[in-house]
């Protein structure tokens, strides 16, 4: 097989999508925030972390960290006994793990393959595999941890000069601050378990794992996926991406990196940008053969055509991001597609809004998209992180949906928080543009392409490109209407004017839809 152009032979269909981020509860609201250009961005709420006492302005501060602001998931209805989960173990078992079969309920529904589906089969079910990018902890580890530390609280407060007999009540109040360890706490702690959880739910028999590859986690999920089914072990995959982590511990992480933004706001590219902010998200998508989607009727969002990985190789470190590795991914991606870079219309970047990581991404699209020097601005740039933060490891997740929904749409969608970009990019020298507002997209002579790109701690690169699907479609297959665009002409400005008039009013009409169809 010849693995530079697998996709080009068997492209693959997105049939379902489901999507829990910052104020969206499902698919429908993560898509209505981005095209409204919604900055979902908030403090700390009160039921994750106490602001007093973990936040401190100053950068230097021992166990402080200096940022207070992120993306937060909204409240999710959970019904345990929905998914077969006894109500006694939900405190010991990790909210990544319990979300994450909302998500991959709502993807399956979404996707036609709902548990009354006549359609999903036992032969189907046993030859569909469940692989997501999961961070490398769970946030259930930390207090289990903490409460292993009473040794240590009791040898503080020997040498405080506290009674030995008021010891062991004050060591006890302290161990109820905590989760309590029993049967059910390790595996719910794990993170191989959210991926298993859902194939034990939902009775798959196919490859079911997870993936840490840091922030290009879902991504090196979504590639280990397509790989299933090209080589058609499975014939369909839910994959994408969790990551529900917003505790101190993360915070504390990147904010002694440091990476976090000292303003508040995440401005991917733009002259503003002084670093990222971090949020919660769960992201998955149902994926099929092209082929055995349409000969099953699916609806079909998008195509998959291209996939590209790389590593950084030895560089400054292994956390600098290298302009030439990440080149590397995308150059492959294309390779494996059969096109060229210059046909794709938008890149969902993976746009952290870092000091390093902004520079270095612009540097390897220009090693790529700027080959026809030529070329006039005709690919729109963004990144949802600028408006639900870097989720992390579900961050290549949250950007494919985004993307594979401006395909469905035949919509470019906005980047919030950039008025002017980064004058070192030199853009104008760029066929790159960030794309600032909701806009039609328009089709230039071939099919509308999108690409997504996701680099992780380590040297990890990733990157998926992918095509409108142009088949039939079923009668009702948008989650809205889509714009159109009417073309109007005149001959002076009054005249014009006149006649934008007229079409409003007709388009305000009850025959618009006769009028305009």
């Amino acid at each position: 097989m010849n693995i530079n152009s697998s996709l080009r032979k068997t492209p693959i269909a997105v049939v379902g999508l489901s999507a829990i981020f910052a104020d969206a509860r499902n698919v429908e609201e993560f898509w209505n925030n981005i095209v409204l250009a919604k900055d979902s961005i908030t403090d700390v709420p009160e039921n994750r972390w106490r602001i007093e006492d973990y936040y401190d302005p100053d950068m230097n501060a021992p166990d402080k960290t200096y940022c207070k602001r992120g993306g937060f998931l909204p409240e999710i209805d959970f019904n345990p006994m929905e998914f077969g989960l006894p109500p006694n173990i939900l405190e010991v078992t990790d909210a990544s793990q319990l979300l994450a079969l909302v998500a991959a309920r709502d993807a399956l529904l979404d996707a036609g393959y709902g548990p009354d589906s006549e359609k999903f089969t036992k032969a189907l079910r046993e030859k569909t595999g469940v692989v997501l990018g999961v961070g490398g902890g769970q946030k259930l580890i930390t207090p289990l941890i903490a409460r292993l530390q009473y040794p240590i609280w009791e040898r503080a407060l020997r040498a405080s000069g506290v009674a030995e007999e008021d010891i062991p009540h004050i060591v006890d109040k302290m161990k109820k601050a905590y989760v309590s360890w029993n049967e059910n706490a390790f595996p719910g702690l794990l993170g191989n378990v959210i991926s298993g959880r859902i194939t034990n739910r939902f009775d798959l028999g196919g490859i079911n794992s997870v993936v840490d590859a840091a922030c290009a986690a879902s991504l090196s999920a979504i590639k280990m996926a397509l790989s299933e089914l090209v080589e058609g072990r499975c014939d369909m995959m839910l994959t994408g991406g969790v990551d529900t982590d917003n505790s101190p511990f993360m915070y504390m992480s990147f904010s002694k990196t440091p990476a976090f933004s000292k303003s508040g706001n995440i401005s991917p590219f733009s002259d503003k940008a002084d670093g990222m902010l971090i949020g919660e998200g769960l992201g998955m998508l149902v994926l099929k053969r092209l082929e055995d989607a349409e000969r099953d009727g699916d609806r079909i969002y998008a195509v998959v055509k291209g996939v590209g990985t790389s590593s950084d190789g030895r560089f400054k470190s292994v956390y600098a991001p290298r302009p030439s590795g990440q080149a590397l991914a995308m150059n492959r991606a294309y390779e494996d597609a059969g096109y060229a870079p210059s046909t794709v219309g938008l890149i969902e970047a993976h746009g952290t809004g870092t000091g390093a990581g902004d520079p270095t991404e612009f540097s390897s699209m220009q090693m790529v998209f700027g080959k026809e020097k030529n070329e006039k601005k005709h690919i729109a740039l963004g990144s949802v992180k600028s408006q639900i933060g870097h989720t992390k490891a579900a961050a290549g997740a949250a950007g494919m949906i985004k993307a594979v929904l401006a395909l469905h749409h035949k919509v470019l969608p906005p980047t919030i928080n950039v008025e002017r970009p980064n004058s070192k990019f030199d853009m104008d020298k760029s066929p790159v543009y960030i794309n600032t507002e909701t806009r039609p997209w328009l089709r230039n002579g071939h099919p509308r392409r999108a690409s997504v790109s996701a680099f992780g701690f380590g040297g990890i690169n990733v990157h998926i490109t992918m095509e409108e699907y142009e088949g039939k479609k079923p009668a009702d297959y948008r989650l809205h209407e889509p714009f159109k665009t009417v073309l109007i002409q005149a001959s002076t400005p009054s005249q014009l004017l006149k006649y934008c008039q007229e079409t409003l009013d007709r388009l305000q009409s009850d025959n618009a839809e006769v009028t305009f169809s």
